[in-house]
């Protein structure tokens, strides 16, 4: 018999046993009535799932909650693993396409180029903060699926672009169209997913940027063999990525549920499993009104400017690392073929280790360690590149490799938020201003690399050293404060003889993780 017709029966023989009718009185009850052709406030309808779930005996909900975690992971994560890695995809494509004549064709002089890569972020800076007020009004599925017919047909325009300013405006209509990602998918992961069970399902969908440097590398290494072309070959290349984009969002549009409530893949049944299974979150579903009393808690709170430091670290290390990591191997005297295939490793070192970390974090009190320990190997990988002598090139790659391991410490900060903020307006304006800066710090990573400094670029060099060692800093001082939050609570007893049932109902009341006094925060 399949999963859903052992959780079906399940549901069935629960509901009889409580007298509140089958698994199809569920579907039919009345709270999906009142929902339909309206939009209802999601902690409300949460709150409506947590409660349904009480008719069912405990013990069933974790037997049926491991096959709704299955169904989740097998199902939904891969859409966004996807989706994610046509995202980064679309980014490393001005990297590869870099190799075969892109300067030359477009007429870039000087630090054009520099402006270019950065031309993505400034968009994205400006998209930030309004997406995440869109995130919190509307659907996510459709909202990203709409987003990426519009992206995929304005990647493909880049192969229309002939001058340094048109390419600039197009790179910052990407940025600005897919800064919704990122911030969608934390708050996704937040509506699906346990918090134990997040850093590494965060780290999965972020991993893809592995493979994606992998596809991409192979891509132009494969554009860079075509022959007999009408257009040149880096134009194939956004050609070839933007269709893939256009075609993937119908799947998004009709599939990536807004959260358990709508999951197409589940049933009635499986959805008050699902709810049940992150009600003890204390973050609830999402709620569509902005109170600005969070906002100003956000930006009152030290946790939120210790994640604002971190984000511009990471920032300039993202921003500097993808769009420069091409010119630093090729300056070591490889040809471009060689160039985009000596990249491949370092997409299949990103995504053995993102995912390693992820498991890692998922041991309690360690996701703060695992974020510090992330961040050693690039710090090292930098400190080669400026010191292993010039005429021992293979090493000197193998350095550029490690830099692969800094996708870990970068998607497990951006977990944070969504873990230890609560309250929707809360957790929207600190993800909206984290990727703000966030942006702000890819724009200033190309520009730490001087064109006469090739090929070592000691100032980027420095400048990329110095901020893993800021970032490892203010994760210390960050885990450190969020411990002696938790002891505080512990010691004031709020943390103790509180139900289950009393923690899961304050999460859906929109309150903030100050406000909630039995929020723990994940260290």
């Amino acid at each position: 018999m399949s999963k859903v017709m052992d959780v079906d029966e399940a549901a069935a023989t629960s509901s009889a046993d409580h007298g509140f009718g089958t698994s199809k009185d569920v579907e039919k009850g009345g709270f999906l009535a009142r929902i339909k052709g309206q939009r209802q406030d999601l902690n409300e309808l949460g709150k409506e799932y947590f409660q349904q779930s009480q008719q069912y005996d405990e013990e069933q909900l974790k037997r049926d909650s491991i096959k709704v975690r299955r169904k989740l992971d097998f199902i939904v994560l891969p859409m966004m693993m996807m989706t994610y890695m046509l995202s980064f995809l679309d980014k490393q494509t001005l990297n590869y396409s870099n190799a075969y004549g892109l300067q030359a064709d477009t007429h870039m002089v000087g630090n054009d180029y520099s402006w270019v890569s950065s031309a993505l972020y400034f968009g994205w800076l400006t998209g930030a903060y309004p997406w995440q007020i869109l995130l919190q009004r509307y659907p996510i599925g459709r909202l990203i699926g709409i987003m990426l017919f519009i992206w995929g047909s304005v990647c493909m325009l880049q192969a229309a672009v002939f001058s340094f300013q048109g390419f600039f405006a197009i790179r910052f209509f990407l940025g600005l169209l897919e800064a919704v990602i990122s911030p969608a998918f934390i708050i996704l992961t937040s509506m699906l997913w346990t918090r134990e069970e997040q850093s590494l399902r965060t780290s999965y969908w972020l991993s893809v940027n592995g493979v994606s440097s992998i596809l991409g590398a192979l891509l132009a290494y494969g554009a860079g063999h075509a022959s007999g072309l009408a257009i040149p070959q880096w134009k194939l290349i956004y050609l070839i990525v933007g269709a893939l984009t256009f075609a993937w969002g119908f799947v998004i549009l009709f599939y990536l549920p807004d959260g358990p409530h709508n999951a197409k893949m589940l049933t009635e049944y499986e959805k008050v499993v699902a709810v049940w299974r992150i009600s003890q979150n204390q973050t609830g579903l999402k709620h569509h009104v902005i109170v600005p009393e969070q906002i100003k808690e956000a930006l009152l709170d030290p946790k939120s400017w210790l994640l604002f430091l971190m984000a511009i670290c990471y920032g300039i290390l993202n921003g500097g690392v993808t769009n420069f990591l091409s010119a630093i191997i090729a300056g070591f005297g490889y040809s471009p073929l060689k160039t985009s295939l000596l990249q491949t490793p370092v997409g299949a070192i990103e995504l053995v280790v993102v995912i390693l970390f992820g498991y890692l974090s998922k041991v309690p009190n360690t996701i703060g360690l695992t974020i510090v320990l992330g961040c050693l190997p690039g710090l090292a990988g930098l400190i080669g590149i400026l010191k292993i002598p010039i005429e021992h090139r293979f090493a000197l790659v193998g350095m550029c490799w490690i830099q692969g391991v800094l996708g870990s410490p970068v998607i497990l900060n951006w977990t944070l938020p969504g873990l230890n903020t609560a309250g929707h307006t809360k957790r929207a304006t600190v993800l909206g201003v984290y990727f703000v800066i966030y942006c702000a710090g890819n724009i200033a990573g190309p520009h730490l690399f001087l064109a006469n400094e090739k090929p070592r670029y000691p100032t980027a060099i420095k400048g990329l050293a110095g901020s893993y060692g800021a970032a490892i800093g203010l994760q210390i001082i960050y885990t450190t404060y969020c411990w002696l939050e938790n002891r505080a609570k512990a010691r004031a007893g709020l943390l103790d003889n509180v139900s289950s049932t009393e923690v899961a109902m304050e999460g859906f009341e929109d309150l903030t993780d100050k406000q909630n006094k039995h929020f723990r925060y994940r260290i």
